[in-house]
């Protein structure tokens, strides 16, 4: 669903639908995951034609995966409503790019950043 939302975008240049989308992806990385309408329409019309599994991801990579996507379509926002449609169109494009690996082949981009990340990190001392 966000692949066709940004497809869309970078097609007709209308902004506030990728404000709507920037909204979404603010509220799963920053509140939780379980507000994002599609992972909502997932659970209920799909989820229960599938075979139950016990595997679940974790999800702080999901949620910084969220952010990553939050930033990129902000930009993309400020650039399509403020007249610089060329920082709007890179940066909408490369969100749908990370969309993309990630609804064909399972890649995600933001949960391989935070898996980086937290692997240099720093490690805690208790």
């Amino acid at each position: 669903m966000t692949s066709l939302v940004l497809v869309i975008v970078l097609l007709t240049g209308v902004w506030q639908l990728l404000a709507a989308q920037t909204v979404i992806f603010a509220m799963c990385a920053f509140i939780g995951l379980r507000l994002n309408p599609y992972g909502q329409l997932f659970r209920t019309a799909i989820r229960p034609r599938l075979k139950p599994t016990s595997e679940r991801e974790a999800p702080e990579p999901l949620r910084f995966a969220q952010g990553v996507g939050f930033v990129f379509a902000l930009v993309g926002t400020i650039g399509y409503a403020s007249g610089l449609t060329t920082l709007g169109v890179v940066a909408t494009a490369a969100a749908l790019v990370a969309a993309l690996l990630n609804a064909a082949f399972g890649l995600c981009l933001g949960c391989e950043m935070y898996l980086i990340i937290r692997r240099f990190a720093p490690a805690k001392s208790t």
